[in-house]
């Protein structure tokens, strides 16, 4: 096999799965450690992988970074349906909730649909769209004004000023990437202003994201890791990242699981 083709079929195995280690490589390939190490470099100095020790991940978005609305539905779906049903279990009929923009907040929503009583605040057009679509009568759902972001968020002063007098039981924030040193955090400095503004106005706030938020770090931190009292991911999370989250978040909830403090440690 020429060295091209093995550095395709490398590229491809990173873009499928995420990341690769060499010596997964050297066992598909057969050929030495060296060579591989060799494609790596070539394939990282033509910027379409990250070399990294023992091995290649795909390329770390910039911190600015932000995908579209519809680009971040296709992303983890099973993951976000089963998160979904998770948080949903923490909300009671008759309480007032805010949702923040996001796919997964807006999976969210439509399992929110069979809560009876509900008053649901949000700054996402689609999540807005889904409970005004379904027509519950019981349901009350408050929109914020605001700039619109690529990812389908309103933000800016007039979101958060729409938000300074409201009171909430709970919120439900989506996140672009969590990190022990930069915490929750997103690529649009105006969006972190609103989502502090949704988390102000809650009594309890549950963060909702999934395995692959974990080491993702956008340019502007919305809140510490400790300011959540729930953090509600799925079983893809590794080891290392549960018990770093564990030694920070009130509540770590899986979608298999529930970890506290203590027995994540």
């Amino acid at each position: 096999m020429l060295a091209q083709q093995r550095q395709t079929l490398i590229l491809d195995l990173v873009q499928r799965d995420g990341a690769a280690r060499v010596s997964d490589l050297v066992a598909q390939f057969q050929v030495s450690d060296m060579t591989i190490r060799r494609d790596l470099d070539v394939l990282a100095r033509r910027g379409v992988l990250d070399k990294v020790h023992g091995g290649a991940t795909v390329p770390m978005a910039g911190s600015t970074d932000e995908p579209g609305f519809a680009e971040k539905s296709l992303r983890e779906q099973v993951e976000k349906q089963a998160i979904a049903h998770a948080a949903a279990s923490l909300v009671r009929p008759g309480q007032a909730v805010g949702l923040s923009a996001g796919t997964t907040t807006w999976t969210l929503a439509h399992v929110l649909l069979d809560v009876g009583g509900l008053t649901v605040v949000t700054n996402s057009p689609p999540v807005a769209e889904v409970f005004h679509t379904a027509g519950q009568t019981d349901q009350t759902v408050i929109l914020t004004g605001g700039m619109r972001t690529p990812s389908d968020a309103l933000v800016g002063p007039v979101a958060v000023g729409s938000l300074a007098s409201i009171n909430l039981d709970t919120v439900f924030l989506g996140t672009h990437g969590m990190d022990v040193r930069s915490g929750f955090s997103t690529p649009n400095f105006l969006e972190a202003d609103t989502n502090r503004a949704l988390i102000r106005a809650a009594r309890r706030l549950v963060v909702v994201a999934d395995h692959t938020k974990w080491g993702v770090v956008g340019i502007a931190t919305v809140a510490p890791l400790q300011q959540a009292d729930v953090l509600v991911s799925d079983p893809g999370l590794g080891r290392d990242a549960r018990l770093r989250l564990g030694e920070h978040v009130d509540e770590l909830l899986l979608t298999d699981q529930v970890e506290g403090r203590d027995s994540a440690s």
